[in-house]
């Protein structure tokens, strides 16, 4: 079980990481979590960041170190009370998780950014894993992050998760969702009328 567990980390953030260094070869910056735009404000067109959206950068990627840690430490210890079925229940969410956040990476090819980015034009990406998801990166970390609390069960391990994946909703909300609608209004519009936010479409779209 903790073999299992490890392994569904490695491959979940080497994915994230081999990304990173593969765009920053071709001289693409992809962490732009709280970065940038220090006190500067959104004006009409969108440009620069609020106070709020930086906050939720900032929080959101210190929630997600915060959840790594607390599992790595989860697995080492072995944590649990949940009956086999519920762990092995936990291996499937992790599994699925890391397919599901490995096919966003991909699918967004050199548009994928942790973070949102004002000043780098990036193209709105729609077709495969986003054809079922607006959101399929972060589907894929409450995924993992479930899959970890089946499999590990303890009281720490679940209030961080929970934590990280609220942060995950408040930075579709009020960062990236407000940047899409600025950067591609109608186009993006439609799209988020037909795709919901983590898996479906909306009733009456084909």
């Amino acid at each position: 079980m903790q073999i299992v567990g490890y392994m569904i980390l490695l491959v979940f953030y080497l994915c994230y990481f081999i990304k990173m260094f593969q765009q920053r070869k071709q001289g693409i910056q992809t962490d732009h979590m709280g970065k940038g735009k220090q006190g500067i404000q959104t004006d009409h067109m969108g440009k620069g960041k609020q106070g709020i959206q930086k906050k939720i950068e900032i929080m959101m990627k210190g929630a997600t170190i915060a959840t790594f840690i607390i599992e790595i430490l989860s697995i080492y210890l072995n944590t649990t009370t949940f009956p086999l079925i519920i762990r092995i229940m936990g291996i499937f969410l992790g599994i699925i998780g890391d397919i599901v956040f490995i096919a966003s990476v991909l699918t967004m090819k050199d548009s994928w950014r942790a973070g949102v980015s004002y000043e780098e034009k990036t193209d709105l990406i729609t077709n495969g894993i986003y054809q079922i998801s607006r959101n399929p990166a972060f589907l894929g970390f409450d995924l993992v992050y479930l899959g970890m609390c089946l499999m590990f069960f303890n009281t720490i391990l679940l209030i961080i998760s929970l934590l990280a994946m609220m942060m995950f909703h408040l930075q579709i909300k009020y960062v990236e969702e407000p940047f899409l609608k600025q950067e591609f209004k109608e186009q993006y519009l439609q799209y988020y009328q037909q795709v919901n936010c983590y898996i479906g479409k909306r009733i009456g779209f084909k």
